[in-house]
């Protein structure tokens, strides 16, 4: 009986656990504005087909193929005519909130992430709306068909239940079979759905993962309290990768439940004096992980550091000691 007292309660303590200890420093390599992209929103980044790519949650018929001279990025749009959206059933208050927003700062479709296959075809999601916009290689851009019961099921954990705070990441694995979510906070977690002869499928439920509940902020910040939140996912040799944005780290997640199994800060580098943002939470957005390393991504908005700079900012950081799969 001791014995399953005490394995129920290191399950539970787990998360608390993660975020007490203290986490291994990701190494910096180097730090790059980006220019040309609109209003310095840049909410995703993924590398396909030999490119950076990112999206800004302000445009709705580009996206941007970034390229390096080593000291800027450079954006260059590829523009794309996506169809209507389709009725994912949200609530009529959500879908008004988000299309007032989208009036208002622009940006109706309000992209969040971008991922891609071995394929090359490129995947946006949608967080105004739920929904995933296809780019494929060949032929138009096209909503995927998404089951009906993606929506339902992550509203019936909490999910999903708040302006703002709907679906804010996507992975996709290479073979374009497996497709990951992630909703920002208030309830965060994270869904999955795979495709099975053409036709996506929750299969065994679409809910890999929820949680609520707030944990205390990087000393640099006051360690105030905030909502747990996920602003960014990538998917990397058989493991999910999440960005929590308002923690300033990365953490690796188990397929099967998104049980963490390891986490990195970049606090120490992203909260420099020089680099902080007027605003005490955290505001990189975008999440892309490779063998190397990883890079995130700045969504500055309309702020600027502390050392005027106010282009968003892509950061490349080395992979920790041991590569992504070290035990700790």
């Amino acid at each position: 009986m001791m014995q399953r007292l005490l394995a129920v309660c290191l399950l539970l303590c787990a998360p608390l656990l993660v975020s007490a200890a203290a986490l291994e420093e990701l190494k910096l390599l180097n730090e790059q504005p980006v220019s040309g992209v609109s209003g310095g929103n840049l909410s995703g980044l993924a590398w396909c087909e030999g490119a950076l790519w990112a999206v800004s949650d302000r445009d709705d018929q580009q996206l941007y193929r970034l390229e390096s001279d080593q000291t800027q990025w450079q954006a260059t749009a590829e523009a794309f005519v996506a169809p209507p959206a389709p009725d994912v059933r949200l609530p009529w208050g959500l879908r008004m909130r988000s299309w007032v927003a989208g009036l208002v700062r622009g940006g109706e479709l309000d992209f969040e992430g971008i991922s891609c296959d071995a394929a090359g075809n490129r995947y946006l999601v949608s967080e105004a709306h739920a929904a995933v916009l296809q780019l494929p290689v060949i032929g138009e851009p096209n909503w995927l068909n998404l089951p009906q019961g993606l929506v339902r099921q992550a509203r019936a954990s909490g999910m999903l239940l708040h302006s703002n705070a709907l679906l804010e990441g996507i992975a996709v694995d290479p073979a374009g079979e497996r497709l990951y979510l992630a909703a920002e906070q208030r309830r965060r977690g994270l869904l999955v759905v795979h495709k099975q002869r053409s036709i996506w499928r929750c299969t065994g439920g679409c809910v890999l993962f929820s949680e609520a509940g707030t944990e205390p902020s990087p000393a640099q910040l006051g360690t105030e309290e905030q909502p747990r939140d996920f602003s960014g996912l990538a998917f990397h040799n058989e493991k999910l990768f999440t960005l929590e944005r308002q923690a300033h780290r990365i953490c690796r997640r188990n397929l099967s439940n998104a049980e963490v199994e390891r986490c990195w800060s970049f606090a120490a580098e992203a909260l420099m004096p020089e680099r902080r943002y007027p605003p005490a939470y955290g505001m990189a957005e975008a999440l892309w992980v490779d063998q190397d390393g990883a890079w995130i991504g700045v969504d500055n908005g309309r702020f600027s550091r502390a050392d005027g700079e106010s282009r968003p900012i892509i950061w490349r950081f080395a992979a920790p000691q041991g590569g992504w799969s070290g035990k700790p």
